[in-house]
């Protein structure tokens, strides 16, 4: 007899968050090797839920309507249509947003865990200002106007402001590793996971209390070239085939590169109840050049 397919309300629910450029897609293309469990990159349920909550909130027409555990049920119906027709009984649903959305998504989900990626701040804008220059003749979205995409600086100094790409990402995370709910996370840092993907997964599955599964680092397969198209950064979410560290110099005045490096938070953290797999906290120059 076919064995019969759980329903959402079944699945385990897990969530992949972090900064962006730290290997969160990596994550996604490693963990959905293994049958018993979906992930990709980013999904759109964070920003649905957003709309739904700004709909019945006070101030609305429809706040009076809707209780909150009227509301409860409606968000989490967005996870249930969202990945209503995934067979796999463990859903891994990535989005940056997660760590500033902890107190809902342990309301709805009270076992759930975060993988949270990490990487050295100023690596991310490095990676970052790549993608930009293998770009040149497209007005990326990460820009809004033609002064923020002027120079490196105003081009980062953009992508740090505290609602935007990298700076709303780092300041949720702040948020979360502090929080009442820090000890459901794991920070991963990009480096160690790049050098050591086997005992960086096998650290992981422990932490979400999952069997044990043999992955292939060697043949990693995940793209999304239509998503980056109208992004206008091309390449964004393609992996590399093989798992393992890939050293470069940087693109970034060393100045620029300094003042981002000091700010990977997650090396300290004395105090905090997050699980963490990250290098000793060392000072870290530019590179280089």
């Amino acid at each position: 007899m076919a064995k019969r397919a759980k329903t959402t309300q079944e699945k385990k629910f897990h969530f992949i968050s972090g900064l962006p450029r730290s290997g969160s897609t990596l994550m996604g293309a490693l963990l959905r090797q293994n049958p018993r469990f979906h992930a990709g990159m980013s999904s759109p349920v964070a920003s649905l839920m957003e709309g739904v909550i700004a709909q019945v909130s006070a101030g609305t027409e429809l706040s009076s309507m809707v209780n909150e555990e009227q509301r409860a049920a409606i968000i989490r119906g967005l996870f249930d249509t969202y990945y209503r027709d995934r067979k796999e009984d463990v859903i891994f649903d990535t989005n940056r947003a997660w760590t500033a959305q902890l107190p809902a998504l342990m309301k709805l989900f009270p076992e759930a865990k975060l993988i949270c990626t990490v990487r050295n701040v100023a690596w991310v804008m490095d990676s970052l200002e790549r993608q930009y220059r293998g770009n040149m003749f497209e007005n990326t979205r990460l820009f809004n106007t033609p002064a923020e995409r002027s120079t490196v600086y105003t081009r980062l100094e953009a992508l740090a402001g505290p609602n935007r790409l990298v700076g709303f990402a780092w300041h949720a995370l702040q948020e979360a590793v502090w929080s009442e709910f820090a000890d459901r996370i794991v920070i991963v840092d990009y480096d160690i996971f790049s050098a050591r993907p086997d005992e960086v997964i096998g650290l992981i599955y422990k932490f979400l209390d999952e069997e044990p599964y043999e992955h292939d680092f060697a043949h990693v397969d995940y793209d999304a070239p239509e998503f980056d198209t109208q992004l206008g950064v091309k390449g964004l979410h393609k992996v590399h085939e093989k798992v393992e560290p890939r050293p470069r110099k940087s693109i970034l005045p060393p100045e620029l590169f300094e003042r981002y490096a000091k700010l990977s938070f997650w090396s300290g953290l004395k105090g905090s109840k997050v699980f963490r797999i990250v290098p000793q906290k060392t000072e870290t120059k530019a590179p280089a050049n």
